[in-house]
C-alpha cells in the first residue's frame, strides 16, 4: 500500500487527490525510496519549504514521550511547545475588547463576568475544527478550500481578512496615542496641553458627569504638541512591530523570537491589571465574582424595555464579537508555519487552551473586576457606552498612588495595541501572498505585512465614514460564512478520512460549533446593524451652539477620534488653551 500524507488522501474507496506540493502545503511524505527531504532554504518562510526533518522528528519524539508522563511534567512540556494559540489571543486582545470589556464592567459589575470567557470557549471550539482539518490535510487553507467549496466565498474570506486587519488596525494606534496622551499630560505644566476640550453637555444643557462624578470633557482638537506626541508613540510602536514580525518572516528561530515578544505582550497586560485588582482586593465581593463567571445572574433585567433591549444586544454582541475573520485566515497558517501535523493533536488542545482561550480570559476579566472595585460601575445595570478606555483610567486617581494608576492602566493597553498590530501585520503578510498566488519569501512576506501600515495615521485620525461601514458589511457577514465552512468540512469524510471522528465525542463537538455558528450569526447582525446600517440611516443631530471659552473667543467643534483626558485642572486648561 502507498502511503501518502500531505497533498494526497485516501478516502475509504481509495480515491487518490494528489496536488502540487509547492503551491499548497510544507512537507511532502511521499514515501519512496526515491524521495528526499531537504531543509527549507534560506529566503523562504518554514510554511512554502520544508522544515529541517530532523527537527521535526526530533519534536515528534519529544511529544511522544510526553504523553507518557505525569500531568505535571506533561503540562508544563506542552505549555513551553505552544505558539500559534499566541497569535489568536494577541489579535483579539486588543482596542475593542478593551472597549467591549470596560463597557461590561462599568454597566453591570461583575454579572458579566461570564460572556468573555463564554464567547472565547465558542471561538476555541471552531479553531479546534480549523485546527483538525489543517493538521488531518497539511493543505494551505486558500487553495485547498478553493478547490473543495467555492473560489468565490475563499476569496472573500481572504479579502475581509485583508479588510479588517486595515481598518481595525487604526484604532489601535488610536488607543495606543491616546493613552500616550494621557500619561505625558500628567507630567506638563498647565499651560502645556496636548488636547483642547469642551464640557459635554446633555440637551438640557447640564453639565454630563463621568463615571467617577466629574464634569465630562470630550477632545475638540489636538494640539501641535499632542501631534508630537502621538506620532513618536506612532512610530515607535510601529518599528517594534515591524522588527519582531519581519523577525517572524526569517525562520523557525524568527517564529520563537516573535513568539516570546507576544508573551511578553501578553504578561505586561495581565501584570499591569492585576496590580490594579489586587490594589483594591478589599473591595471585592467574592461571592459575587464567582456568581458572575457561572452567570447566577444571567442577562441582567431591567423594568425599562429600551434599556433591556440594549442589554440584550450588548450581550449577545460580546458573544459573537470574540473572533475576528482575520484571525480565521491567521490561525491555520500559524500551524503550518511550525510544521505541526497530525502528531502535534494533543499539542493542539493545549495551545488553545492555554495561550488563547486563558490570556484573553483572564484579561477581559481583570478589567470588568477593575471598573467594579474602582467605582466606575454604579450599580445601575445600564449600558453605558459612553465610557472610553482612557476614561476608565481616570478612574484610578485615589486608588493608586498619585499618576501611577493612570500610567499603569494606560500601559497595559499600549501593551494590548501592540499585540494586536503585530498580528494584524503577521495576517497580512500570509494573506496577500495567498491572494496573488505567490510562493512565500522574506521579502515578499516582510513587504505584504506592511498593508495595514497605513493605520499609525490612526494616531491622530479617523476613518473615512464610508470605510468602516464597508468593512462591517463585509467582514462581520463572512465571518458566520467563514464558521459555517470549517463545520461542513470537519465533517466531510471524503476530505479529511477518519478525522471527522465518532461516536458521542463527534456529535457534541458538532452542537459546540452549532452553537459558536449561530452566536456569530447574531453578533454579526447585531454588529451590521450598529456599524453599518445604523450609520448609513442615522438621523442628523440638531446643530449645537459653540462653546464659550474663557478667553472670550469661540471655538467651533472639531470632531477628531481621541480620547477624552480629564485632568483636576481641565476647566484651565480649557481656558488657557485657546488659539
Amino acid at each position: 500500500m502507498v502511503f501518502f500524507e500531505g497533498d494526497g488522501l485516501i478516502g475509504r474507496r481509495g480515491r487518490l487527490r494528489y496536488e502540487r506540493s509547492h503551491l499548497y502545503h510544507n512537507t511532502i511524505c511521499f514515501m519512496t525510496d526515491s524521495s528526499k527531504q531537504t531543509a527549507p532554504k534560506k529566503d523562504k518562510l518554514p510554511m512554502a519549504a520544508m522544515w529541517d526533518p530532523a527537527k521535526l522528528e526530533k519534536e515528534k519524539a519529544e511529544l511522544t514521550a510526553l504523553e507518557k508522563q505525569p500531568f505535571f511534567g506533561r503540562s508544563i512540556g506542552y505549555i513551553k511547545r505552544t505558539g500559534p494559540g499566541l497569535l489568536q489571543s494577541s489579535m483579539t486582545l486588543g482596542a475593542g475588547s478593551a472597549a467591549a470589556s470596560v463597557v461590561a464592567g462599568a454597566s453591570f459589575g461583575y454579572k458579566l463576568l461570564w460572556v468573555q470567557p463564554l464567547a472565547m470557549f465558542l471561538g476555541v471550539m471552531m479553531f479546534a475544527a480549523l485546527a483538525n482539518i489543517v493538521l488531518s490535510t497539511r493543505e494551505r487553507p486558500y487553495k485547498a478550500f478553493m478547490r473543495e467549496l467555492s473560489i468565490i466565498l475563499v476569496f472573500l474570506w481572504a479579502l475581509g481578512t485583508i479588510v479588517a486587519s486595515v481598518v481595525w488596525h487604526f484604532p489601535q494606534y488610536g488607543l495606543a496615542a491616546g493613552a500616550a496622551r494621557s500619561v505625558v499630560q500628567e507630567f506638563l505644566p498647565e499651560d502645556r496641553p496636548l488636547e483642547i476640550k469642551k464640557e459635554v453637555l446633555d440637551s438640557g444643557g447640564k453639565p454630563v458627569l463621568t463615571a467617577a462624578g466629574k464634569p465630562k470633557w470630550e477632545t475638540v482638537k489636538i494640539t501641535p504638541l499632542g501631534y508630537g506626541v502621538s506620532f513618536l508613540v506612532g512610530f515607535v510602536v510601529l518599528g517594534l512591530n515591524m522588527t519582531v514580525v519581519f523577525n517572524y518572516g526569517s525562520g523557525g528561530r524568527g517564529i520563537k523570537v516573535y513568539e516570546w515578544f507576544l508573551r511578553c505582550m501578553i504578561a505586561l497586560v495581565i501584570l499591569v491589571f492585576l496590580i490594579v485588582v489586587l490594589t483594591n482586593i478589599g473591595n471585592i465581593k467574592w461571592l459575587e465574582v464567582l456568581k458572575g463567571f457561572i452567570g447566577w445572574y444571567g442577562i441582567p433585567g431591567n423594568d425599562d424595555p429600551v434599556e433591556y433591549a440594549k442589554t440584550i444586544t450588548t450581550v449577545l454582541g460580546m458573544l459573537g464579537a470574540a473572533v475576528g475573520i482575520n484571525m480565521t485566515f491567521l490561525y491555520p497558517y500559524s500551524l503550518l508555519a511550525k510544521g505541526w501535523g497530525k502528531e502535534h493533536n494533543t499539542l493542539v488542545k493545549w495551545d488553545l487552551g492555554m495561550t488563547m482561550f486563558l490570556p484573553f480570559a483572564i484579561v477581559t476579566s481583570l478589567i470588568m473586576i477593575a471598573m467594579t472595585v474602582t467605582g466606575v460601575y454604579s450599580g445601575a445595570d445600564v449600558v453605558n457606552s459612553s465610557i472610553s478606555a482612557i476614561e476608565a483610567a481616570e478612574s484610578l486617581r485615589g486608588v493608586l498612588p498619585e499618576k501611577i494608576g493612570r500610567l499603569v492602566f494606560c500601559l497595559g493597553l499600549i501593551g494590548m495595541t501592540c499585540g494586536a498590530i503585530s498580528t494584524h501585520m503577521v495576517v497580512c503578510g500570509f494573506t496577500m501572498c495567498e491572494m496573488l498566488g505567490l510562493e512565500y519569501t522574506r521579502a515578499r512576506f516582510r513587504l505584504f505585512a506592511l498593508t495595514p501600515s497605513i493605520g499609525v495615521l490612526g494616531v491622530v485620525l479617523e476613518l473615512p465614514f464610508w470605510f468602516p461601514v464597508a468593512a462591517s458589511a463585509i467582514c462581520l457577514t463572512m465571518l458566520p460564512i467563514a464558521y459555517l465552512i470549517f463545520l461542513w468540512l470537519n465533517n466531510k469524510r471524503s476530505y479529511i478520512g477518519d478525522a471527522v471522528g465518532k461516536g458521542l465525542s463527534r456529535e457534541l463537538f458538532n452542537v459546540a460549533l452549532a452553537a459558536a455558528l449561530l452566536m456569530a450569526c447574531i453578533g454579526a447582525a447585531i454588529k451590521v446593524k450598529g456599524g453599518a446600517i445604523d450609520k448609513i440611516f442615522k438621523k442628523k443631530p440638531a446643530a449645537k451652539p459653540a462653546v464659550e471659552l474663557s478667553s472670550g473667543k469661540e471655538l467651533q467643534p472639531f470632531v477628531t477620534p481621541r480620547i477624552i483626558i480629564q485632568d483636576e485642572e481641565e476647566e484651565t486648561l480649557a481656558g488657557t488653551a485657546a488659539p
